[in-house]
């Protein structure tokens, strides 16, 4: 298991104040965390960095319509 009581989260810069949103941590090693920003303390999905930024590459693509 991965520790990640280190890790620096932050959401995403066009996130409303409403708190439905994703923090994302991509300061793990070869890793991404997702976790809900409502339950900081709840699971986090993890991601290799690789696969992480093929995702963000495709939204900014604008290529899952």
């Amino acid at each position: 298991m991965i520790d990640l009581s280190g890790a620096t989260w932050r959401k995403a810069s066009r996130s409303s104040d409403q708190g439905n949103c994703v923090e994302v941590a991509d300061d793990l090693a070869g890793v991404v965390g997702v976790r809900d920003s409502k339950d900081v303390a709840g699971p986090a999905l993890l991601f290799g960095a690789s696969q992480w930024r093929s995702f963000v590459e495709t939204l900014k693509a604008n290529r899952l319509a």
